[in-house]
């Protein structure tokens, strides 16, 4: 019997509605393995500092490959003229600063000689990868696994556990006595002290640990190494020779480091001699444990964590860690080329790096909250970051935000910068407090089943905004000046830290205000506020009305420094861009006074997200904010590398120029990213989670609930969030490809609609979207003169339009 067409479309829309599905989503493809569009390599160039190697989401552990290249922030640089010096298992990515982490790194020799005449030191061992034929290296990443290739015919491969790393090491055919070393005391900086280190000679389990230099602060933390082997198909039995090595000289026999004048030498560690194999290839696991606490407890963590030596289930499992957070977000890869994808995935990937979770790690106090480290920084992260974990994964970040609060439970203030346990220098100004605003404001309902205690959460912010700290390079604000003269003067030098950044220290923390005021508006603090909204204005202090560019002086008024009595300093508007006559940085140094942090008094002018409808009024009205951000691109004051211009291509939208946001952030992915080693513009720090917004076509207004709006790059893009159970989706109707170079085209919202009821805005949407997994159909034009819409709340929300009260 033949069923009629009709019926068998009945019978389709039948299945589909029973499984919570509409026709159009369920004729997409889910990616089911969206690891496989991760590049890792992306950014590892070009001053990106991106860690391409074995870890799993915010795990504590990242095992990669070291070289001797100047930008080995990461430890790892992709090209191949740079040679190899180990595979250390604590990196960061995406930092600036000194060299951070790279510890305890592993090596393994083929063919020495003889025991003593293996070359153990930093600058004798090292030697370079095999070269692929298009000249590049022979290395291998994906989320959870990284190999390598090495000219002594040595194959390496990395997987991990939150805090434990297992290498395999096989060697040429032929390799009579496998030997692997152990690297105590050379990180990133070479900077070790007090070190510790006993091997077992029936087993070759090696503890130890030493004290480093923090990277970009003025502490320094310990940290505990276990290392154990096992042979890969074969009992490796107990190493036939071993012992300590001292910078270029192993020492037979020996089993601890005070059996040697090791306090004349800067390097040290253990090397073993094993059996091979008996038959085949000889392949040796290396299990490595780390802890912050003690030797044993890196040995106990270690045999907790992989217990079995069994590499293929630790990558597997690792992988499929990575596919369930990357899941979360899904996309239509129809008519957009795979590079595409690559991007957006590989940008999602990295925000996932860090922070890190170092929960049981903290030599500081003793707590069952978790703990977050690796927080690099506050200020480069509050903006982006935080805000796509509200969309994907606010379980973790609700651990975050419980690790801030008790930091600052514990210290006093919440934390700023963040590395290995210890604090590091400030850059804005207490930028945790919009991160626990923007958890407050999107996750309320939901905090205490997420173990966030309100109460707690405020006073933390509380402490921030009222509690001058004795040091607020590391930790808070500067106080006392802001409550009394609502801005940080440029001539006040008070203990506790040095004046500098005073303008964009003003701006910070105006917004960070900001955001105090919306949680105090949510938890019934109506008093309070009034307060924190009305300081959150204090931006205007710091806005001279008389100063213009030099070379096109018609665009006037600029945020500048200001001294305690009322009067102006001046800072050239060129100031810490590339135009800039000095040549300036604007990078963390006491003796500047400047006023700014690494961005210019042109970029510091569009810096007010939380009131740009006054930012408007004060640069004279809509024409002159959009010939300001004109002028702005047209002659190179976007910063792409800096965190502070990432909301700038969206500002048009204020200007009820939706069009030309559209096309001024499509033209920054195509200007400034790609999938290529040096696909970033500088430092990573929180540009994956700014790449992944503006792919997604959206852009966040931390601790708010709008999102600024335009179209995606893809047909279709959603976001399953495991708190509230739902996935929202975004459509772009009527789309028809991304232009290459990311100008004109249909991509531009003529109108949009949620749920099927037209929506007030083509500007921004709300947070309810996410939290009922609303559908929103954008409806596409090749017009870029399109608008926000004509009703009172079409454009974006400010402060002085009524917009948060």
């Amino acid at each position: 019997m033949v069923m009629h067409y009709r019926s068998l479309l009945l019978l389709l829309w039948s299945s589909l509605l029973a499984a919570g599905q509409s026709p159009s989503e369920a004729a997409i493809p889910r990616i089911t393995d969206p690891a496989s569009f991760v590049n890792p390599f992306i950014g590892t160039t070009n001053v990106g500092h991106v860690f391409p190697g074995a870890t799993i989401p915010h795990g504590m552990i990242k095992a990669g490959m070291d070289t001797d290249s100047p930008g080995n922030h990461a430890g790892y640089d992709s090209n191949p003229i740079y040679n190899v010096t180990g595979f250390s298992q604590l990196h960061d990515s995406g930092t600036g600063g000194s060299v951070p982490l790279s510890n305890f790194k592993v090596w393994a020799y083929a063919n020495c000689t003889a025991f003593e005449r293996c070359p153990p030191s930093l600058a004798n061992r090292k030697l370079l990868r095999k070269v692929l034929s298009d000249g590049s290296a022979d290395d291998f990443a994906s989320p959870g696994y990284f190999s390598t290739n090495l000219t002594n015919g040595i194959r390496v491969q990395l997987t991990a556990t939150r805090r434990t790393a297992l290498h395999r090491y096989t060697f040429p055919s032929g390799t009579t006595q496998p030997r692997i070393l152990i690297d105590l005391t050379n990180d990133g900086q070479r900077s070790s002290t007090d070190p510790q280190l006993i091997i077992d000679p029936e087993t070759g389990r090696v503890e130890g640990g030493a004290s480093f230099a923090a990277s970009f602060g003025p502490g320094r933390y310990r940290a505990f190494v276990c290392a154990t082997f096992r042979g890969d198909g074969y009992s490796l039995g107990k190493p036939t020779e071993y012992g300590v090595w001292l910078n270029n000289f192993p020492v037979k026999g020996t089993t601890d480091i005070r059996q040697v004048y090791y306090g004349f030498q800067p390097e040290m560690g253990a090397i073993f001699t094993f059996n091979p194999a008996p038959s085949a290839d000889t392949s040796i696991y290396v299990r490595v444990g780390v802890s912050f606490i003690s030797t044993s407890q890196a040995c106990r963590t270690a045999e907790q964590e992989i217990p079995d030596f069994d590499f293929d289930r630790v990558h597997k499992q690792s992988r499929d860690s990575w596919n369930d957070v990357l899941g979360r977000i899904q996309v239509d890869t129809a008519d957009v080329p795979r590079e595409t994808v690559e991007l957006l995935y590989s940008s999602v990937y990295r925000t996932h790096i860090a922070p890190a979770d170092y929960t049981g790690e903290n030599p500081n106090w003793r707590s069952r909250e978790p703990y977050f480290d690796s927080l690099y920084c506050n200020w480069d992260t509050y903006r982006t970051l935080f805000p796509l974990l509200s969309l994907h994964d606010p379980v973790t970040f609700s651990k975050i935000v419980r690790g801030m609060i008790d930091i600052q439970k514990n210290e006093g203030w919440l934390p700023e910068c963040r590395g290995a346990t210890v604090q590091h220098y400030m850059q804005g100004g207490s930028n945790a407090d919009p991160i626990l605003g923007e958890f407050y404001v999107k996750f309320h309902k939901h905090a205490s089943e997420l173990g966030v205690p309100a109460l707690d959460l405020y006073n933390a912010l509380l402490a921030d905004a009222e509690k001058q700290p004795p040091n607020w390079n590391l930790q808070g604000r500067q106080v006392e000046v802001w409550k009394d003269l609502g801005y940080i003067a440029q001539d006040m030098f008070s203990p506790g830290g040095a004046n500098t950044k005073q303008v964009s220290r003003t701006l910070e923390h105006a917004f960070n205000d900001f955001s105090i005021a919306q949680v105090a508006k949510i938890i019934g603090r109506r008093n309070d506020f009034r307060k924190y909204l009305g300081r959150a204005g204090n931006f205007v202090n710091v806005w001279n009305a008389n100063v213009s560019v030099p070379d096109e002086p018609s665009i006037v008024g600029m945020m500048q420094p200001r001294f305690a009595d009322g009067t102006w300093n001046y800072t050239d508007p060129r100031h810490c861009s590339i135009h800039d006559p000095l040549k300036a940085t604007c990078f963390l140094n006491a003796v500047r006074r400047d006023g700014f942090y690494e961005g210019s008094p042109l970029v510091y002018s569009q810096y007010v997200p939380q009131d740009t409808a006054k930012l408007i009024e004060l640069q004279g009205g809509v024409d002159a904010f959009v010939k300001r951000l004109d002028f702005i691109f047209a002659n190179d004051y976007f910063e792409s590398t800096n965190e502070p211009s990432q909301q700038m291509p969206f500002m048009y939208h204020y200007a009820d120029k939706p069009g030309l946001s559209t096309q001024r952030s499509r033209q920054v992915i195509a200007q400034y990213f790609n999938t290529s080693t040096h696909g970033l513009p500088g430092n990573d720090g929180a540009m994956g989670s700014y790449a992944a917004f503006y792919l997604a076509g959206l852009y966040p207004l931390p601790a708010t609930r709008q999102f600024l709006l335009s179209s995606p790059f893809f047909k279709q893009i959603s976001f399953h969030n495991p708190v509230f159970k739902k996935t929202a989706t975004i459509k772009a109707i009527g789309f028809e490809g991304n232009p290459p170079d990311g100008t004109g085209g249909k991509v531009f919202v003529g109108s949009v609609t949620i749920d099927g009821k037209p929506w007030h805005s083509n500007c921004y949407i709300d947070w309810d979207v996410f939290e009922q997994g609303s559908t929103v159909d954008l409806h596409l034009t090749d017009d870029i003169s399109v608008s926000c819409g004509t009703g009172e709340d079409a454009l974006p929300p400010s402060i002085s339009t009524g917009g948060y009260d």
